[in-house]
């Protein structure tokens, strides 16, 4: 949704479908909540690709 786990999978070197169904998994056991919270924090934590520097 807002590149998350696409970009925690490109830093991690594994393919992003993967993560992300691992992801939905998870998100379905665990009642929602905990990787909801997660999610929702990483999009405000982690900066956009376009606003790093790489000077």
């Amino acid at each position: 949704m807002a590149g998350v786990l696409g970009g925690a999978a490109e830093l991690l070197g594994i393919d992003s479908s993967l993560l992300r169904v691992a992801f939905m998994v998870i998100f379905v056991f665990t009642a929602f909540f905990p990787l909801a919270l997660i999610y929702l924090l990483w999009i405000f934590i982690v900066p956009n690709e376009e606003d790093v520097r790489l000077d």
